[in-house]
Protein backbone atom coordinates (compact mmCIF):
# COMPACT_ATOMS: atom_id res chain seq x y z
CA UNK A 1 0.00 0.00 0.00
CA UNK A 2 2.82 2.25 1.16
CA UNK A 3 5.09 1.62 -2.02
CA UNK A 4 1.55 2.23 -4.25
CA UNK A 5 1.36 5.74 -2.21
CA UNK A 6 4.55 6.54 -3.45
CA UNK A 7 4.09 5.91 -6.74
CA UNK A 8 0.79 8.21 -6.99
CA UNK A 9 2.84 10.97 -5.65
CA UNK A 10 5.90 10.23 -8.01
CA UNK A 11 3.64 10.41 -10.90
CA UNK A 12 1.95 13.18 -9.59
CA UNK A 13 5.73 14.98 -9.01
CA UNK A 14 6.37 14.50 -12.88
CA UNK A 15 3.30 15.52 -13.82
CA UNK A 16 3.75 18.70 -11.80
CA UNK A 17 6.90 19.79 -13.38
CA UNK A 18 5.58 18.94 -16.89
CA UNK A 19 2.70 21.19 -16.77
CA UNK A 20 5.06 23.98 -15.38
CA UNK A 21 6.72 23.52 -18.52
CA UNK A 22 3.52 24.00 -20.24
CA UNK A 23 2.73 27.27 -19.84
CA UNK A 24 5.67 29.02 -20.60
CA UNK A 25 6.42 26.91 -23.74
CA UNK A 26 2.88 27.50 -24.69
CA UNK A 27 2.62 30.99 -23.76
CA UNK A 28 6.02 31.31 -26.51
CA UNK A 29 4.32 29.91 -29.05
CA UNK A 30 1.09 31.75 -28.83
CA UNK A 31 3.23 34.76 -28.84
CA UNK A 32 3.68 34.35 -32.26
CA UNK A 33 1.15 32.27 -33.94
CA UNK A 34 -2.48 31.28 -33.80
CA UNK A 35 -4.06 29.50 -31.49
CA UNK A 36 -5.42 27.26 -34.54
CA UNK A 37 -2.09 26.81 -35.78
CA UNK A 38 -0.60 25.89 -32.59
CA UNK A 39 -3.50 23.41 -31.75
CA UNK A 40 -2.50 21.48 -34.92
CA UNK A 41 1.27 20.85 -34.11
CA UNK A 42 0.68 20.63 -30.29
CA UNK A 43 -1.71 17.90 -30.98
CA UNK A 44 -0.34 16.22 -33.62
CA UNK A 45 3.48 15.59 -31.56
CA UNK A 46 1.35 14.66 -28.87
CA UNK A 47 -1.05 12.13 -30.79
CA UNK A 48 1.70 10.92 -32.48
CA UNK A 49 4.06 10.14 -29.33
CA UNK A 50 1.14 8.62 -27.55
CA UNK A 51 0.21 6.03 -30.33
CA UNK A 52 3.51 5.30 -30.68
CA UNK A 53 4.12 4.43 -26.84
CA UNK A 54 0.48 2.81 -26.24
CA UNK A 55 1.81 0.48 -29.32
CA UNK A 56 4.88 -0.26 -27.97
CA UNK A 57 3.53 -1.00 -24.28
CA UNK A 58 0.76 -3.34 -26.25
CA UNK A 59 -1.92 -1.53 -24.90
CA UNK A 60 -4.00 -0.84 -28.10
CA UNK A 61 -4.87 -4.81 -28.11
CA UNK A 62 -7.50 -3.27 -25.38
CA UNK A 63 -9.39 -1.27 -28.35
CA UNK A 64 -10.82 -4.71 -29.27
CA UNK A 65 -12.47 -5.98 -26.40
CA UNK A 66 -13.65 -1.70 -25.28
CA UNK A 67 -17.63 -2.61 -24.11
CA UNK A 68 -20.12 -0.16 -25.14
CA UNK A 69 -20.29 1.22 -21.92
CA UNK A 70 -16.15 2.02 -22.52
CA UNK A 71 -16.31 3.37 -25.85
CA UNK A 72 -19.26 5.72 -23.84
CA UNK A 73 -16.91 6.97 -21.70
CA UNK A 74 -14.09 7.43 -23.97
CA UNK A 75 -16.41 9.74 -26.23
CA UNK A 76 -17.51 11.43 -23.23
CA UNK A 77 -13.87 12.35 -22.24
CA UNK A 78 -13.11 12.85 -26.00
CA UNK A 79 -15.97 16.03 -25.74
CA UNK A 80 -14.99 17.00 -21.74
CA UNK A 81 -11.13 17.35 -22.97
CA UNK A 82 -12.08 19.81 -26.38
CA UNK A 83 -13.57 21.87 -23.74
CA UNK A 84 -11.49 21.73 -21.05
CA UNK A 85 -7.65 22.36 -23.22
CA UNK A 86 -9.25 24.80 -24.85
CA UNK A 87 -10.38 27.13 -22.62
CA UNK A 88 -6.92 26.25 -21.06
CA UNK A 89 -5.08 27.70 -23.88
CA UNK A 90 -7.67 30.29 -24.01
CA UNK A 91 -6.67 31.66 -21.03
CA UNK A 92 -2.74 31.23 -21.68
CA UNK A 93 -3.24 33.44 -24.50
CA UNK A 94 -5.80 36.02 -22.91
CA UNK A 95 -3.96 36.12 -19.45
CA UNK A 96 -0.09 37.91 -20.28
CA UNK A 97 1.42 36.41 -17.03
CA UNK A 98 1.51 32.59 -17.10
CA UNK A 99 2.28 32.48 -13.39
CA UNK A 100 -1.19 34.83 -13.23
CA UNK A 101 -2.83 32.00 -15.24
CA UNK A 102 -1.02 29.12 -13.03
CA UNK A 103 -2.25 29.89 -9.63
CA UNK A 104 -6.17 30.86 -10.81
CA UNK A 105 -5.65 27.47 -12.05
CA UNK A 106 -5.24 26.06 -8.05
CA UNK A 107 -9.41 26.80 -8.65
CA UNK A 108 -9.05 23.06 -10.27
CA UNK A 109 -8.13 21.36 -6.99
CA UNK A 110 -10.55 22.76 -5.07
CA UNK A 111 -13.39 21.91 -7.21
CA UNK A 112 -11.42 18.14 -7.90
CA UNK A 113 -11.64 17.77 -3.85
CA UNK A 114 -15.17 18.99 -3.73
CA UNK A 115 -16.54 16.42 -6.52
CA UNK A 116 -14.14 13.95 -4.40
CA UNK A 117 -16.62 14.34 -1.69
CA UNK A 118 -19.51 14.75 -3.53
CA UNK A 119 -19.45 12.34 -6.05
CA UNK A 120 -16.55 9.64 -5.08
CA UNK A 121 -17.35 9.88 -1.27
CA UNK A 122 -13.71 10.78 -0.55
CA UNK A 123 -13.30 11.97 3.32
CA UNK A 124 -13.62 15.40 3.96
CA UNK A 125 -13.38 17.80 6.81
CA UNK A 126 -13.27 21.46 8.80
CA UNK A 127 -9.31 21.98 8.10
CA UNK A 128 -10.04 21.05 4.37
CA UNK A 129 -12.81 23.78 4.69
CA UNK A 130 -10.33 26.32 5.89
CA UNK A 131 -8.15 24.82 2.71
CA UNK A 132 -10.66 25.97 0.30
CA UNK A 133 -11.66 28.88 1.99
CA UNK A 134 -7.75 30.21 1.45
CA UNK A 135 -7.63 28.95 -2.15
CA UNK A 136 -10.50 30.24 -3.15
CA UNK A 137 -10.19 33.86 -1.15
CA UNK A 138 -6.00 33.85 -3.31
CA UNK A 139 -7.95 33.14 -6.57
CA UNK A 140 -10.26 36.12 -5.60
CA UNK A 141 -7.23 38.41 -4.41
CA UNK A 142 -5.17 37.69 -7.92
CA UNK A 143 -8.16 38.42 -10.48
CA UNK A 144 -9.38 41.61 -8.47
CA UNK A 145 -8.39 44.90 -10.44
CA UNK A 146 -9.70 47.40 -8.17
CA UNK A 147 -12.48 48.05 -10.84
CA UNK A 148 -16.28 48.86 -9.50
CA UNK A 149 -18.26 47.26 -12.45
CA UNK A 150 -18.43 43.80 -13.43
CA UNK A 151 -16.47 44.23 -16.59
CA UNK A 152 -13.39 45.53 -14.54
CA UNK A 153 -14.17 43.69 -11.98
CA UNK A 154 -11.64 40.80 -12.50
CA UNK A 155 -8.84 40.80 -15.15
CA UNK A 156 -9.63 39.52 -18.72
CA UNK A 157 -9.54 35.54 -18.57
CA UNK A 158 -10.95 34.88 -15.47
CA UNK A 159 -13.79 33.39 -16.34
CA UNK A 160 -12.38 31.59 -18.55
CA UNK A 161 -10.03 29.87 -15.91
CA UNK A 162 -12.89 29.16 -13.74
CA UNK A 163 -15.06 27.36 -16.78
CA UNK A 164 -11.50 25.16 -17.37
CA UNK A 165 -11.96 24.19 -13.98
CA UNK A 166 -15.23 22.83 -14.31
CA UNK A 167 -14.63 20.78 -17.20
CA UNK A 168 -11.29 20.25 -15.95
CA UNK A 169 -13.14 18.61 -12.91
CA UNK A 170 -15.33 16.61 -14.52
CA UNK A 171 -12.50 14.84 -16.90
CA UNK A 172 -10.42 14.21 -14.32
CA UNK A 173 -13.63 12.71 -11.83
CA UNK A 174 -14.93 10.43 -14.95
CA UNK A 175 -11.04 8.96 -15.71
CA UNK A 176 -10.31 8.58 -11.58
CA UNK A 177 -13.44 6.21 -11.83
CA UNK A 178 -12.29 4.68 -14.95
CA UNK A 179 -8.73 4.32 -15.44
CA UNK A 180 -8.42 1.12 -13.46
CA UNK A 181 -10.69 -0.62 -16.42
CA UNK A 182 -9.12 1.65 -18.95
CA UNK A 183 -5.48 1.79 -19.21
CA UNK A 184 -3.53 5.46 -19.23
CA UNK A 185 -2.08 4.74 -22.39
CA UNK A 186 -5.69 4.48 -23.96
CA UNK A 187 -6.90 7.14 -22.41
CA UNK A 188 -3.82 9.80 -23.03
CA UNK A 189 -4.21 8.73 -27.00
CA UNK A 190 -7.81 9.15 -26.83
CA UNK A 191 -7.48 12.55 -25.41
CA UNK A 192 -4.37 13.32 -27.97
CA UNK A 193 -6.51 12.04 -30.75
CA UNK A 194 -9.83 13.69 -29.80
CA UNK A 195 -7.89 17.07 -29.46
CA UNK A 196 -6.28 16.59 -32.57
CA UNK A 197 -9.43 16.08 -34.84
CA UNK A 198 -11.03 19.84 -33.01
CA UNK A 199 -7.53 21.25 -33.85
CA UNK A 200 -7.64 20.31 -37.25
CA UNK A 201 -11.48 21.37 -37.67
CA UNK A 202 -10.52 24.51 -36.02
CA UNK A 203 -7.31 25.09 -38.30
CA UNK A 204 -9.52 24.85 -41.41
CA UNK A 205 -12.45 26.91 -39.86
CA UNK A 206 -9.91 30.26 -39.42
CA UNK A 207 -8.06 29.78 -42.75
CA UNK A 208 -4.48 29.89 -41.43
CA UNK A 209 -1.27 28.78 -42.95
CA UNK A 210 0.52 25.55 -42.01
CA UNK A 211 3.85 27.75 -42.29
CA UNK A 212 4.78 29.07 -38.91
CA UNK A 213 7.84 30.25 -37.24
CA UNK A 214 11.27 28.22 -36.65
CA UNK A 215 10.75 29.40 -33.12
CA UNK A 216 7.11 29.00 -32.14
CA UNK A 217 7.97 25.42 -34.15
CA UNK A 218 10.60 24.06 -31.43
CA UNK A 219 8.70 25.60 -28.20
CA UNK A 220 5.52 23.30 -29.58
CA UNK A 221 7.51 20.59 -29.96
CA UNK A 222 9.39 20.51 -26.42
CA UNK A 223 5.68 21.75 -24.79
CA UNK A 224 4.03 18.81 -26.59
CA UNK A 225 6.10 16.59 -25.36
CA UNK A 226 6.08 17.81 -21.95
CA UNK A 227 2.28 18.50 -22.09
CA UNK A 228 -0.33 16.09 -24.42
CA UNK A 229 2.09 13.23 -23.79
CA UNK A 230 4.15 13.10 -20.42
CA UNK A 231 2.03 15.45 -18.31
CA UNK A 232 -1.30 13.78 -18.84
CA UNK A 233 0.28 10.46 -19.34
CA UNK A 234 1.77 10.77 -15.62
CA UNK A 235 -1.38 12.25 -14.00
CA UNK A 236 -3.27 9.11 -15.00
CA UNK A 237 -0.79 6.83 -13.85
CA UNK A 238 -1.49 8.93 -9.99
CA UNK A 239 -4.83 8.22 -10.43
CA UNK A 240 -4.39 4.43 -10.11
CA UNK A 241 -2.46 4.98 -7.01
CA UNK A 242 -3.96 7.97 -5.17
CA UNK A 243 -7.43 9.89 -5.17
CA UNK A 244 -8.02 12.45 -7.86
CA UNK A 245 -8.07 15.72 -5.23
CA UNK A 246 -4.23 14.14 -3.69
CA UNK A 247 -3.10 14.25 -7.06
CA UNK A 248 -4.28 17.37 -8.44
CA UNK A 249 -3.40 19.18 -5.01
CA UNK A 250 0.40 18.55 -5.59
CA UNK A 251 -0.52 19.39 -9.08
CA UNK A 252 -1.12 22.70 -7.47
CA UNK A 253 2.33 23.60 -6.87
CA UNK A 254 2.94 24.21 -10.33
CA UNK A 255 2.42 27.62 -9.55
CA UNK A 256 5.75 28.39 -8.19
CA UNK A 257 7.66 26.64 -10.99
CA UNK A 258 5.30 28.64 -13.36
CA UNK A 259 6.80 31.89 -11.31
CA UNK A 260 10.45 31.19 -11.96
CA UNK A 261 10.02 30.08 -15.31
CA UNK A 262 8.32 33.07 -16.71
CA UNK A 263 10.33 35.67 -14.91
CA UNK A 264 13.83 33.97 -16.77
CA UNK A 265 11.65 33.63 -20.10
CA UNK A 266 9.35 36.36 -20.61
CA UNK A 267 10.81 38.80 -17.82
CA UNK A 268 7.53 39.35 -16.15
CA UNK A 269 6.36 39.11 -12.93
CA UNK A 270 2.90 39.29 -11.17
CA UNK A 271 1.90 42.29 -9.52
CA UNK A 272 2.21 42.34 -5.59
CA UNK A 273 -1.36 41.57 -4.48
CA UNK A 274 -1.09 38.81 -7.18
CA UNK A 275 1.79 37.08 -6.03
CA UNK A 276 0.17 37.23 -2.21
CA UNK A 277 -2.79 36.03 -3.97
CA UNK A 278 -1.24 33.25 -5.84
CA UNK A 279 0.73 32.14 -2.02
CA UNK A 280 -2.62 32.17 -0.75
CA UNK A 281 -4.19 29.67 -3.30
CA UNK A 282 -0.97 27.54 -2.89
CA UNK A 283 -0.98 27.43 1.48
CA UNK A 284 -4.93 26.75 0.93
CA UNK A 285 -4.20 23.35 -1.39
CA UNK A 286 -1.41 22.32 1.03
CA UNK A 287 -3.97 22.80 3.95
CA UNK A 288 -6.23 20.41 2.08
CA UNK A 289 -3.43 17.97 1.33
CA UNK A 290 -1.78 17.84 4.54
CA UNK A 291 -5.61 17.24 6.13
CA UNK A 292 -6.63 14.54 3.61
CA UNK A 293 -3.48 13.14 4.42
CA UNK A 294 -4.15 13.01 8.15
CA UNK A 295 -1.44 14.96 9.03
CA UNK A 296 -3.36 17.17 11.28
CA UNK A 297 -5.45 13.74 13.35
CA UNK A 298 -4.22 13.30 16.57
CA UNK A 299 -3.11 10.20 17.52
CA UNK A 300 -4.65 8.32 20.17
CA UNK A 301 -3.01 7.38 23.37
CA UNK A 302 -0.67 4.79 23.83
CA UNK A 303 -3.27 2.71 26.18
CA UNK A 304 -6.09 3.17 23.88
CA UNK A 305 -4.43 1.54 20.67
CA UNK A 306 -5.22 -1.30 19.77
CA UNK A 307 -8.21 -1.44 22.45
CA UNK A 308 -11.31 -2.56 20.46
CA UNK A 309 -14.96 -1.51 21.85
Amino acid sequence: MKSNTFKGYFFAIVATLAFSNVYIFSKAALNEVHLAQFGLYWFAIGTVLSFVYAWSSKKLKQLKVLSKKQVRILISLGLLEILTTSSFFISINIIEDPAVTSFLGNMYPVMVTMGGVFILKEKFGWIEIIGVILALTGAFVISYTGGTSLKTFFIKGTGVVFINAIFATAASLVVKVHVKKLSPELLNLNRSTWLLVFSVIMFFVYKQSIIIPVSALKNIAVGAVLGPFLAILTVYYSFRYIEASRSSIVQSLKGIFVLIGAFFVFKSFPLPHQLVGGIITVFGVLIMTLAQAGVFKKSLPTSQKGVSK
